[in-house]
């Protein structure tokens, strides 16, 4: 059986690949900028923030309300308004609970939300949460149609654009956020310095950014610790980037047994939510005898604080150890500031002054549409307390009309125009009467709708005392509404009870301290650097080396011993010295295994030719030879150097190193001394050291043999009257069985 299929031919579209990932990738970036990692000037909110807020306000969590379980919360969330998962929810939910975090925490938790030590929170099914009171501060009046509602990502649910925000979350709260190609890092200010500023700025429009420094000094962290480059906030504030250095502050007390501890009671808010990171580097350092001056590290820190001890040894200085401890921990951390946020969908760099201008020009927004909303309440509220004053004058013709009328309809229809017909009436006077009414439609509709109380005189007389309050809030909200400056005196009242509820005195200290220069305090000792055939590169000190079974020994190609406090120089076939500090050396037990020599020095895959102590270069000279038999004796003290890495000797472009060899003030002396050349192709050449002149280490030196054509060197050493056996190549070489010649001689074939 055949079947017949028939296919609908669709036309191929042709699309260029490379645009096509340009145009989505675009599309992409636009969307994580603007929808996901930066805040919104206007609230200082992210959407995923903005949204779990709603979702808090519709589930009527307000301020002395029960809390309610997290997982309801972000359920909500997730599913009306933020469909991109629930821990990204629930860690922006955690987020806005953290006091170390934020200066005005938007969320009040309730349970395990994790800690200022890096403590995770509980899942969301254990916690619970409803608004702060700074939140209530960003959705007040969020009903009075203040802000744009756009439909959700399914188009079931309307959510806010923006909130209603009427304090200045972004510069109080600070935020950060990674997006596409770019990153906002803002710190959180001092929340009455934030209103001083912005009042400020409504006083004086053009006010400059070192006037609003008068008010806002600079961050104000929360976990408070000391600014020590406050003379770089004013071009922060003036660019929108920069970086800022925050240093813990420390406390100095004198322990029970006659040492001197050192207490961090506050810490650089780089480091809050990882404080038990900063207590295991700060261990670290002590164990492995970095800082020897530290005897005991210890976290006593309780509900009341952060309280970090650093116990000292006796007699110990205490300021050098402080300024290496800023060096090489994060109790000294630098916070790079870049103060960016989306306006108009954009994302914009703000200054200091931009900002602020920005949030005003908000509030002037906002409270112009809410006292638009309360005028037009106002007005209409006043047409019906006037209809019912005016109703009280005429009220036995109301019953009267209202007796007499068949229906609602007919009786409000008269009310509004004076239509009498059908309407029965005891007196043509009174029909008379009722012509002349002219009630507006809800004048009408609230007599209808009246209770016979209110004619009371008590009843007539609040609704006369209602009229006139009405009358003054009308003449009042025109006023606001007409004048700017009345406007920003309601503005300015609003921040004021704020700065009442949420002020606080300054918590981070600001300072010009600089640098924390430290001098290494060694006590010194000998050490022996071990290297295997690997390049694996130790050190042990002289009592865990002396334990060393000979076997173990064997195991290392090379075993320098020199003092913790030198410097170990490696050279290479290039002609290159490297320096690498001794201390720089990990200091481990016997059996580990080291670092590579390349991680500790720049050499790469350069071939190594010798390692020697510089303390042992320093009193000898070095024998270098080259692949094309060039050699020449230099002083060690021409390699005094502080550079990690020298020239240390010259080359030509095609030739490379093959010895570099010590020779110590003895051997020189002693004048015994040959010098043994092994070319590639087996030919040697055996000639007296003292034969080769001392040069400078930018000097190529003399030709120490005469290469055959096609010949190079390949070994060459410095030889002891005493040595019989020299292996080279799988090939044994007894100096005292070949001919002592000339140097610069052709070398020749032994049998």
């Amino acid at each position: 059986m055949v079947l017949d299929m028939k296919y609908n031919e669709q036309p191929v579209i042709q699309l260029d690949f490379s645009e096509e990932m340009r145009n989505s990738y675009r599309d992409y970036a636009v969307s994580v900028i603007i929808a996901r990692a930066l805040p919104d000037v206007r609230d200082g909110l992210k959407p995923v923030q903005r949204r779990i807020l709603y979702a808090m306000n519709e589930l009527s969590l307000y301020p002395g309300r029960p809390h309610r379980k997290s997982a309801r919360i972000v359920g909500d969330t997730m599913g009306k308004y933020h469909p991109h998962g629930d821990s990204s929810i629930y860690d922006a939910l955690v987020h806005m609970t953290e006091d170390y975090s934020l200066s005005i925490p938007l969320v009040d938790g309730h349970g395990n939300f994790g800690s200022i030590d890096g403590d995770g929170a509980a899942a969301m099914r254990y916690t619970e949460a409803r608004l702060s009171d700074g939140a209530m501060a960003l959705l007040e009046n969020l009903d009075k149609g203040l802000v744009q509602f756009v439909p959700n990502f399914d188009e079931s649910e309307q959510e806010p654009h923006v909130l209603p925000a009427t304090l200045p979350n972004l510069l109080i709260n600070g935020t950060t956020g990674i997006a596409v190609g770019m990153a906002t890092n803002m710190p959180p200010h001092n929340p009455s310095e934030v209103i001083d500023g912005i009042i400020a700025f409504m006083d004086n429009p053009e006010i400059s950014t070192k006037g609003l420094m008068k008010y806002i000094k600079g961050p104000d962290f929360p976990t408070g610790a000391t600014i020590t480059n406050s003379d770089d906030i004013f071009n922060i504030y003036d660019t929108g980037e920069g970086k800022i250095k925050i240093r813990s502050k420390i406390e100095i007390e004198d322990s029970n047994c006659g040492r001197k501890n050192l207490v961090i009671t506050e810490i650089p808010y780089t480091v809050a939510g990882n404080k038990t990171k900063l207590l295991e580097n700060l261990a670290a350092l002590s164990k492995d005898k970095v800082f020897d001056e530290i005897y005991d590290v210890r976290d006593e820190s309780s509900k009341e604080g952060i309280r970090i001890v650093i116990e000292v040894k006796k007699d110990r200085n205490i300021e050098n150890l402080l300024n290496g401890l800023y060096q090489k921990t994060s109790m000294e951390d630098t916070y790079g500031v870049n103060m960016l946020a989306v306006k108009n969908k954009q994302p914009v760099t703000f200054t200091l002054k931009g900002l602020i201008n920005e949030f005003v020009t908000f509030q002037e927004e906002l409270y112009t549409k809410e006292y638009k909303h309360l005028l037009s309440k106002a007005n209409d509220r006043l047409e019906i307390v006037e209809g019912l004053i005016k109703a009280t004058d005429v009220i036995d013709l109301i019953i009267e009309i209202l007796r007499g009328s068949n229906s609602i309809k007919q009786a409000k229809s008269c009310l509004t125009t004076g239509n009498t017909s059908g309407i029965s009436f005891r007196t043509k006077k009174s029909e008379k009467d009722a012509s002349r009414l002219d009630f507006s439609e809800n004048q009408a509709e609230a007599i209808l709708s009246m209770q016979l109380s209110k004619l009371i005189g008590l009843e007539l007389l609040k609704l006369h005392q209602e009229s006139n309050t009405l009358i003054t809030n009308i003449t009042n909200y025109k006023k606001i509404l007409s004048d700017i400056n009345e406007l920003h005196k309601v503005i300015k009242k609003r921040l004021k009870v704020y700065k009442k509820q949420f002020g606080r005195e300054r918590r981070t200290i600001l300072d010009n301290l600089g640098n924390a220069k430290y001098i290494e305090e060694i006590k010194e000792e000998t050490v022996y650097i071990m290297i295997d055939k690997f390049g694996y590169c130790k050190s042990l000190d002289e009592t865990s080396y002396s334990r060393l079974a000979p076997e173990t020994l064997e195991e290392y190609t090379h075993i320098i011993p020199m003092k913790n406090t030198g410097r170990l120089c490696v050279f290479s076939a290039s002609g290159s010295m490297y320096q690498i500090k001794a201390l720089s050396i990990p200091k481990v037990k016997s059996r580990d295994k080291g670092v590579l020599i390349q991680n500790l020095c720049k050499i790469g895959k350069d071939d190594i030719i010798t390692y020697i102590a510089f303390e042992d270069l320093f009193e000898s000279q070095l024998l270098f030879v080259s692949k094309s038999g060039y050699i020449k004796l230099v002083s060690g003290i021409e390699f005094e150097t502080n550079r990690s890495v020298i020239a240390s000797t010259k080359l030509d472009q095609e030739d490379s190193l093959i010895c570099a060899s010590p020779v110590t003030v003895d051997e020189s002396i002693e004048n015994n001394r040959n010098i043994l050349m092994i070319t590639e192709k087996g030919s040697v050449l055996l000639f007296p050291l003292n034969q080769t002149g001392e040069f400078k280490k930018t000097s190529k030196g003399l030709k120490g043999i005469s290469l055959p054509k096609g010949d190079s060197l390949a070994y060459a050493a410095i030889v002891a009257p005493e040595e019989t056996d020299i292996e080279f190549n799988n090939k044994h070489y007894n100096p005292q069985k070949i001919k002592l010649k000339n140097r610069n001689d052709k070398p020749y074939k032994i049998k």
